[in-house]
């Protein structure tokens, strides 16, 4: 008994969850609720402040850049550092530096800080994202890794959905401030329950290889039928990485599945952050009132809620590249017809079918890069092609402003940010002829000699 190897995959692996794991993805599932929560309110209280400012809404398209840059460069850097110092640690800090930076948020006055506060706020937002969902990943089992990933994640539209209603209410009784002083507060407090009661990862533990006291816990907790000391000898079957994580995003044949996920990314947060960001506008634009034009931002989180979860459910019983590849041609017509609808109802429709393809099949690339990467780069490669995917979610804001400056209509805006759905297709049809592995699938296959143990 004493001298028991254990291997920690196998432990993960058992069903049911239990109410460690349940608890564990259920926080994380908070954070990605509070994390779209704060990166969609800028959206919907746009239009509050640029009246209230009496400036040209046109020009918070350098606002709504400026906290995707900081999305994307929390993402680069922060998912390596992760790698390093464990994925806890990073939530942690993550969650309550956007709760401050959001709460400052309403007390400013000019656009010129109003930029500055929103780089800072997405700098925290940036870095939580891609380790809650390498947390998620490294709990889940590997046949159901997609379906909890995409459970998790539908923290991110629930979020968002909710500050649609929120704000409208909140903004109407207290004006726009009140809407960052509850994004404020909520992760603030959300911060201390995280260090009381977020575990750390458990592939971490065991890489790290001095922390058998810590593993033989977290192993009973996932099992608790289960006998473990800390005289066991707990392994991970993983290949060992020695030096920097990112430069392993282009060894042992990963090169050419790393860039081709960079290109999904980069497409499809080009067209999620267009849609989030400038929906509302370009629909009042188009005559829509403020409120019905909310619904529209409303409905397409909900079809990606709903998108996501049926997604994830089919890709985890046939496999991610055909699912995302068609989700993505039916992407372009979707997005394009929205442009062209005229009633109310009917627009709403098509946003929520939208919603169900881009935001829908954004929960399915995220498990994909999840499960590419092995335990020791997890954070760094989920964390890199989130931060290539934000220069697409930077390209989106700033398209949509450039495209209303020079008064194109709402046919054209739609139809052009339309067609990079269909260069995400392409990206996912190239990944699936290459043949790339997962990492669920590759673990095993490119172990190096000896185990990984703590």
């Amino acid at each position: 008994m004493e001298n028991r190897v254990v291997n920690v995959l196998d432990v993960i692996d058992r069903d049911p969850l239990g109410r460690f794991r349940v608890v564990t993805i259920g926080l994380c599932a908070i954070v990605a609720l509070l994390d779209g929560f704060d990166t969609q309110a800028i959206a919907f209280v746009a239009s509050a402040i640029a009246q209230d400012w009496k400036v040209n809404i046109a020009t918070f398209g350098a606002v709504f850049a400026a906290g995707l840059f900081g999305l994307m460069l929390g993402a680069l850097i922060m998912g390596p550092v992760a790698d390093r110092f464990g994925r806890k640690k990073i939530i942690v800090f993550a969650t309550a530096w956007f709760g401050a930076c959001s709460l400052l948020t309403a007390w400013v006055t000019d656009i010129q800080t109003l930029v500055l506060v929103r780089f800072l706020t997405g700098l925290g937002l940036g870095a939580a994202m891609p380790n809650i969902i390498a947390l998620t990943s490294e709990y889940a089992p590997r046949h159901r890794c997609t379906t909890l990933v995409t459970l998790m994640f539908c923290g991110f539209p629930m979020g968002a959905l909710l500050g649609g209603i929120v704000s409208v209410k909140l903004i109407a009784e207290f004006g726009w401030g009140s809407v960052f002083i509850v994004g404020g507060l909520a992760p603030l407090a959300m911060a201390i329950i995280l260090a009381i009661w977020l575990p750390e990862s458990i592939r971490y533990v065991v890489t790290r290889g001095t922390e058998a006291k810590t593993a033989c816990e977290i192993c009973q907790a996932i099992h608790r039928e289960g006998v473990y000391t800390p005289q066991h000898s707990f392994v991970l079957d993983e290949e060992r990485l020695v030096g920097s994580p990112i430069k392993h995003l282009f060894t042992r044949n990963r090169a050419a599945g790393t860039i081709a996920l960079w290109v999904v990314f980069f497409s499809n947060l080009l067209l999620l952050y267009f849609l989030v960001n400038w929906l509302p506008s370009v629909l009042q634009r188009a005559g829509m009132p403020i409120d019905r034009a909310i619904v529209g931002v409303v409905a397409l989180n909900a079809g990606g809620i709903i998108g996501g979860l049926l997604l994830g459910k089919i890709i985890d019983k046939v496999g991610p590249y055909m699912v995302l590849a068609l989700t993505y041609l039916a992407a372009a017509p979707l997005v394009a017809a929205i442009g062209f609808i005229e009633s109310f109802g009917g627009v709403i429709a098509v946003i929520l079918c939208a919603g169900f393809c881009v935001l829908g099949a954004q929960f399915g690339i995220n498990a994909l890069a999840a499960n590419y990467y092995p335990t020791r780069m997890r954070s760094t490669g989920v964390g890199w092609a989130l931060g290539m995917g934000r220069i697409g979610s930077i390209v989106g804001p700033l398209l949509g402003g450039l495209m209303i400056t020079a008064h194109w209509t709402t046919e054209m805006i739609f139809g052009v940010t339309a067609v990079t759905a269909l260069l995400a297709a392409i990206a996912v049809f190239v990944i699936s002829r290459l043949s790339v592995r997962s990492c669920g699938e590759s673990d095993r296959a490119d172990l190096v000699a000896g185990e990984i143990r703590a």
